[in-house]
């Protein structure tokens, strides 16, 4: 972690292209992290239900499939979600960025955000992609 940014890298055994889907697809998002109605298009404005803090409104600003995708979160955050392959996998790199540490409120979050995803999101991310069926990609 940064003074004002989460930086967390996970190997997913899965192409790019296959983990661009899990970070991109509604159906298979919510698998892995939470409810949206979320599509790789620059522009786009969708909501994530977040358990314990309701609907978050998101917007996307960068779309590059299958290496890079980001969109705010919350009006304060940036999620940046960077796929590289690796190997018979993919790299995937994220940083959670925005984060005002005179904010008690988003010192907390950083403080608790960073092994939230290190230890329990992106690995569910990663177990996601790699049981997907040819079925479930269709």
């Amino acid at each position: 972690m940064s003074e004002t940014a989460i930086v967390v890298d996970q190997f997913v055994a899965a192409a790019p292209e296959r983990v661009w889907r899990v970070l991109t697809e509604p159906e298979l998002l919510g698998q892995w992290w939470a409810p949206g109605d979320v599509a790789p298009v620059v522009g786009h404005q969708f909501h994530l239900q977040m358990p314990k803090w309701g609907e978050i409104a998101c917007e996307v600003t960068h779309v590059d499939p299958p290496t890079r995708f980001i969109y705010t979160f919350n009006g304060d955050w940036t999620l940046d979600w960077r796929l590289s392959p690796e190997g018979r996998g993919t790299r995937l790199f994220l940083e959670h960025s925005g984060f005002d540490l005179d904010n008690p409120q988003h010192r907390n979050a950083f403080e608790r955000m960073g092994p939230g995803w290190r230890d329990t999101v992106l690995p569910k991310l990663a177990k996601v992609a790699t049981e997907l069926t040819p079925q479930k990609l269709a």
